[in-house]
C-alpha cells in the first residue's frame, strides 16, 4: 500500500474500527477509542490552527504520558506540523535552550520559560463549538523532533529527516509484529518510547499506559490486558528480575511475545535473569540513537552464545570502531563507534553540529569493541571515561559491579576532581527499601571503587538516581568533591 499522512492513517482507523480502543491508562481506566481519538484530534487541530500552527511548525509538547498526550500529538500531525516532545519537568536553564532552538509555534502542556510563546496549558479543553469532522489532509516534512537525553549535557533538538507519512501495512519496526498490545513503560516524551508506541499506533497497535516506576506491579498488568510486547530500560529489567512479585507471577508474562531493551548496557547477570524469566526467544536489544544513524540488534538466543554483547548491524547499518587517530580499530580493539546507513542521514540537530563525516559515517560517542564475528560490546560513553594515572577507567562497569549487591537498587559512578587536582571516582547509590545500613552499602562501594581509582564522595540514598526514562543528569553531578565524603 502507499503511504499516508498520519493523519490520515489515524482517520483511517477510525473509518475501519470506530469502536476499538486504542489507547488504556492503567493507572486512571481511561480508555481512548479510534473514532474518539479521530474527532478530538481534528477539534484540537483546528484550535491549534487558530493559536497559529501551520504546516512545517514544530509544537512543543510537554505533558506526562496519558491519553492527552496522545490526542495533542495527533493534533499536530493533522495541523500539518512537527510534535517536539519534551520532558515537562526539564530543569529551566534547559528548557530555556531548548525553546531558544526549536522557537515552537505552540508549547502544549507545561508552561514555557519564554513567556513570548503562546500556551495551550495541561488539561486545557477545545470548546465544543469547534468542529470534529475531517480536516485537510497534511503532512510535515519531518515526522518528530525529540530532544537528545541530555545525561551528558545540555539536550538536542533531534528532528527526523523522515516525513509524516507511513504505510500502514509496513511492520513498525521490522523486530516488532504489525499487530500488537503494546505496554508503554517509560514516559512518553522520550524519543524511544514515543518513536515506537505511536508507529506502532500507525499501524495496528493498541496502547496501554502503566507507571514506569511501578516495576514490580508490570506482569498483573501484562497478564490484565493481555500485552505482546514491552520496552525496558536495563535499570527497569534489574528492578524487575529483583522483584519477588514477578518470580512468583512467571505466568502472568505468557502473552507476551517481545520484550525489548535500550538506552544502556545491561548488566549480564539481570540479562540472564530476564531471560529465564520470559525465554530467550522473546528477548530483544536493540543499540540506537534518538538520530538513527544505524542500529544493531541481539536476541536471547544469540545473545546467550555472545554474552554482553548488543548485537550486529541491523538492515542497511554499516558498523566500524575507530582509534583516537580516525584510524580503524582491529576486531577486539576498544575504540568509538561509527555507523552510518545507506539512503542519507535520518536526522538533522537543531542549533548544533553532528559529527558526521564525508562518507557518512556519524558517532553519538559511545565507545565500544568488535569480536571477530563481528558482534558489537558497548564499553562507555566517551565523556564519562576517567582517566587516573595512565589508565581509563570506566564507569559503567564499575556501575554493573555495585548493583550486584543484594540491597542497591541503582548507582551512577562519574569522575570528579579533588581540590587539588587528582581525580576521583565518586558514587550514587539507591537502596530503595532495603533494610541495610548506609554505611554498610557505602563502605562496599568505597571498596569497589578503590580497586581502580581514589575515591571522592559516596552518596547512599533511598531514592531513584535516574529519571522515568532510565536517564541521568549528570550535569548536575558536582565536578569539584573533597578527597573523601560519604552522605
Amino acid at each position: 500500500m502507499t503511504e499516508k499522512s498520519i493523519g490520515g492513517l489515524i482517520s483511517g482507523r477510525a473509518a475501519d474500527h470506530p469502536g476499538r480502543v486504542l489507547v488504556t491508562d492503567h493507572r486512571t481506566g481511561e480508555q481512548l477509542t479510534a473514532s474518539e481519538l479521530d474527532r478530538r484530534s481534528n477539534r484540537l487541530s483546528r484550535v491549534f490552527g487558530r493559536l497559529g500552527v501551520g504546516t512545517d511548525d514544530l509544537v512543543t509538547v510537554a505533558l506526562p504520558t496519558s491519553i492527552e498526550f496522545v490526542v495533542a500529538c495527533a493534533a499536530v500531525w493533522k495541523c500539518g506540523a512537527t510534535p517536539q516532545p519534551l520532558a515537562p519537568d526539564l530543569g529551566t536553564d534547559e528548557r530555556a535552550v531548548v525553546e531558544r532552538v526549536a522557537r515552537p509555534a505552540l508549547v502544549v502542556g507545561a508552561p514555557p520559560v519564554d513567556e513570548s510563546l503562546p500556551c495551550w496549558p495541561t488539561g486545557a479543553v477545545a470548546p465544543t463549538s469547534v468542529p470534529t469532522g475531517p480536516v485537510e489532509d497534511r503532512w510535515a516534512s519531518s515526522w518528530k523532533a525529540p530532544t537528545s537525553s541530555g545525561s551528558t549535557g545540555t539536550p538536542k533538538v533531534v528532528a527526523a529527516t523522515a516525513p509524516a507519512r507511513f504505510d500502514p501495512d509496513a511492520a513498525a519496526p521490522a523486530f516488532l509484529p504489525r499487530s500488537a498490545v503494546a505496554l508503554v513503560t517509560g514516559p512518553m516524551w522520550h524519543s524511544a518510547t514515543f518513536t515506537y508506541a505511536f508507529r506502532g499506533l500507525m499501524t495496528d497497535h493498541s496502547l496501554v499506559l502503566a507507571d514506569p516506576l511501578d516495576v514490580a506491579a508490570l506482569p498483573a498488568v501484562v497478564a490484565e490486558h493481555r500485552v505482546t510486547w514491552m520496552m525496558l530500560t536495563p535499570h527497569q529489567i534489574h528492578r524487575l528480575v529483583r522483584s519477588d512479585t514477578a518470580r512468583r507471577s512467571r505466568a502472568d508474562l505468557d502473552s507476551l511475545e517481545t520484550v525489548l531493551h535500550l538506552g544502556a548496557p545491561c548488566p549480564e547477570a539481570d540479562k540472564r535473569a530476564l531471560i529465564d524469566l520470559v525465554g530467550a526467544r522473546r528477548v530483544v536489544e536493540i543499540y540506537a540513537g534518538s538520530e538513527s544513524n544505524g542500529l544493531t540488534m541481539i536476541d536471547g538466543v544469540d545473545w546467550l552464545r555472545h554474552p554482553g554483547s548488543v548485537g550486529r548491524p541491523l538492515g542497511d547499518t554499516e558498523l566500524c570502531i575507530r582509534r583516537a587517530d580516525g584510524s580503524r580499530a582491529e576486531p577486539g580493539e576498544i575504540g568509538e563507534i561509527w555507523m552510518r546507513r545507506s539512503g542519507g542521514t535520518r536526522y538533522r540537530y537543531l542549533g548544533a553540529d553532528s559529527h558526521r563525516d564525508a562518507a557518512g559515517w556519524d558517532t553519538l560517542g559511545d565507545i565500544g569493541v568488535v569480536d571477530d564475528d563481528g558482534w558489537l560490546h558497548i564499553v562507555d560513553r566517551r565523556t564519562r571515561v576517567v582517566t587516573c594515572g595512565t589508565t581509563d577507567i570506566y564507569p559503567t562497569r564499575l556501575e554493573q559491579g555495585i548493583v550486584g549487591h543484594p540491597a542497591v537498587r541503582d548507582a551512577v559512578v562519574y569522575g570528579a576532581r579533588a581540590r587539588n587536582g587528582d581525580p576521583r571516582l565518586c558514587a550514587v547509590v539507591d537502596i530503595g527499601d532495603a533494610q541495610v545500613g548506609r554505611h554498610t552499602v557505602a563502605a562496599f562501594t568505597r571498596a569497589h571503587l578503590a580497586a581502580h581509582c581514589a575515591t571522592g564522595t559516596i552518596t547512599v540514598r533511598r531514592a531513584p538516581v535516574r529519571n522515568a526514562a532510565g536517564k541521568v543528569r549528570r550535569s548536575s553531578l558536582p565536578a569539584t568533591v573533597a578527597a573523601v565524603a560519604e552522605t
